[in-house]
């Protein structure tokens, strides 16, 4: 039986809310008080726990409320945003090449917004307050319209403040005109996302006071000696040395955790095993959703191969594989085609290995397939960061100084500028330049000018879209990567690009920094200009330690992946450490448009620019 909602009015909760809203950095809601650890009950939008589909929001005019509940599950109680009162918020299916009218109704107490996250459409519908219109105000009614331009498997949230990560995000399907080209019986969304009764910005004050805040899975003394047998006592030290001279961490792979995160598929928590049903022969269509703010996840459906058939809402080549890796913002189209008549688990394991959500495919109801175990946490390595020589070269000398206090409260430790270990380290451990990646080309990095917004730039950076990423790619597994993408047909515009902007992504994790070129947005210099029907490129350079996913608003981007004239367009490319990732575009509509990292604390912390398009 499906479980549902409990909703009521929680008159104190809100005042609370009301009280120490706009109270932080974020100037948005503030933290809900830690009343349990609890997860999203089901809500699963346009299918429910036993796969049958329900009722999508379609037509011509189509209206949504955005306001506050609290649900009770399991006893306990928290509040969330939702849209039309669920999380995730309902499915919208519209057809390409409609005109659609979308009036949204905010309840909230504060300003909200919505954005059609990878829809072509006039700049003031895009739905970014202060770039494209200036939010929708408590108890006011906004009108989006506009036309349906593309096809896909797309999905809209709120674009203020935590709002998203406290429910406010739901699946948005785009049938095409013509038939797809590819075959299939059934179709599921599976939306992932986390949980959290912490705000947002009660995370980023947090993760201010101490980047490691939710890290439970750092290196101690107890791995230092079985590390030794393995890779030599010399190495071994060297490395941790390094790590802890440039203040890092190799476990740093998520900045927000399982620590505090349940994550989420279709609104439902592992244990409530969302199911869709097939009959043994049919081939299912999955429209994976990455919805969440902060996870990136791994996702495999044991005993079943996986063709991917979209990307981003775009048709590609088909590409089987067991694996794909994906991060906030982006989607995936998949064909499955189960012909046995046992139940098989999705599974979708967060990057740092500290949890997972999970389903069911399964021929009847209450049938679960088993779960996997949870892989070995990854490392990352001198190399990963871009460190060729083992991190003897550059180091950023603008860094302040951490201070040691096993030195006692007198005596000072430099850490950034290093001290006596550190020294003799350098000069005792000296190793040979290690070789470059096979079949990538490092750029030596050129004079840092990003000051004290950068913490440390990579020696080198190279293309690494050949690479599935860390953690992933040690077993027999066929993962998906960038340079598998390649679209079903040519790409309109074949010009060479006009120009190249070179956009550094940089941050410093000590001081919770993130920002473009060393600058957070409200430090930021004037937009981005490009002119309108340029052919301009775009190259991203990765100067810190973590995986971003970038967005950019109103156009495509299309990956340069060595796919000639087949180029895959996306709406979000997820940049790796120490990589040289770039974009062409083609701007075809005038006006600002957001672009950001879309690890959310990461773009309130400053990783956030507007692209100028005129004419």
């Amino acid at each position: 039986m499906q479980r549902k909602w409990t909703v009521q009015a929680e008159t104190d909760l809100i005042s609370r809310r009301v009280l120490l809203k706009r109270a932080g950095a974020l100037g948005v809601l503030a933290a809900i008080q830690p009343l349990l650890p609890a997860c999203a009950p089901n809500t699963a939008f346009h299918t429910t726990r036993t796969g049958i589909q329900s009722s999508a929001l379609s037509g011509e005019v189509i209206d949504l409320i955005i306001s506050e509940a609290a649900f009770t599950l399991g006893g306990r109680t928290a509040a969330a945003m939702t849209i039309n009162g669920t999380i995730p918020g309902p499915l919208i299916r519209l057809k390409e090449g409609q005109e659609v009218t979308l009036r949204v109704k905010n309840q909230l107490k504060e300003i909200s917004s919505i954005h059609w996250h990878g829809l072509l459409l006039p700049a003031p519908m895009d739905g970014v307050p202060g770039v494209s219109f200036s939010g929708i105000e408590p108890e006011a009614t906004f009108t989006y319209r506009f036309p349906v331009k593309q096809s896909g498997t797309y999905w809209y949230h709120s674009h203020s403040g935590g709002q998203e990560l406290q429910g406010m995000y739901a699946p948005m399907i785009l049938d095409p005109i013509e038939p797809d080209p590819f075959q299939y019986d059934r179709d599921y969304v599976v939306m992932l996302s986390e949980w959290s009764v912490g705000s947002a910005e009660a995370m980023l004050d947090n993760l201010k006071k101490f980047s490691g805040y939710y890290n439970y899975q750092k290196r101690d003394a107890r791995e230092f000696f079985p590390d030794a047998v393995l890779r030599g006592a010399w190495s071994t030290l060297r490395d941790y040395v390094m790590w802890d001279e440039m203040r890092m961490d190799p476990t740093d792979f998520a900045d927000v955790t399982g620590s505090t995160f349940t994550f989420l598929m279709n609104g439902l928590p592992p244990a409530g095993n969302w199911t869709g049903l097939f009959r043994p022969g049919e081939r299912v269509r999955l429209r994976f959703i990455n919805a969440a703010a902060m996870t990136f996840y791994d996702v495999r459906i044991p005993g079943l191969t996986m063709t991917v058939v979209q990307a981003d809402g775009q048709n590609v080549q088909p590409v089987a594989v067991e694996e794909f890796r994906f991060g906030p913002a982006e989607t995936y189209d998949v064909i499955v085609h189960p012909s046995d008549d046992q139940a098989y688990t999705i599974f979708a394991e967060t990057m740092d290995r500290s949890g997972y959500a999970r389903g069911t495919l399964a021929p009847r109801p209450a049938m679960e397939g088993e779960i996997p175990e949870l892989r070995t946490r990854p490392l990352r390595t001198m190399e990963d960061m871009g460190m060729m020589d083992h991190g003897h070269g550059h180091r950023d000398h603008s860094v302040e100084p951490v201070r040691d206090p096993s030195h006692g409260q007198g005596g000072g430790h430099d850490m950034a500028h290093g001290d006596t270990m550190h020294e003799v380290l350098r000069e005792e451990m000296e190793v040979p330049r290690q070789s470059p990646t096979p079949g990538a080309t490092p750029v030596r990095h050129g004079p840092d000018h990003h000051g004290a917004g950068n913490q440390t730039v990579a020696e080198y950076s190279r293309n690494r879209m050949q690479e599935p990423g860390g953690g992933l790619g040690q077993d027999s597994r066929r993962v998906l990567v960038y340079t598998d993408l390649k679209s079903l047909v040519p790409s309109q515009d074949q010009r060479a690009p006009e120009r190249e902007i070179e956009l550094h992504l940089t941050g410093h994790m000590q001081r919770y920094m993130w920002s473009f070129d060393g600058k957070k947005y409200s430090d930021a210099p004037e937009p981005i200009r490009v002119r309108y029907g340029e052919r301009l490129r775009i190259m991203f350079v990765n100067d810190t330690m973590m995986e971003h996913p970038l967005h950019l608003h109103g156009m495509w981007m299309h990956l340069e992946n060595g796919s000639g004239a087949y180029l895959p367009r996306k709406h979000t490319v997820v940049v790796k450490p120490a990589e040289r990732l770039s974009v062409l575009i083609s701007p075809d509509a005038n006006g600002p448009w957001a672009f950001h990292c879309h690890l959310l604390l990461h773009m309130e912390a400053g990783m956030f620019r507007v692209v100028q398009v005129f004419t």
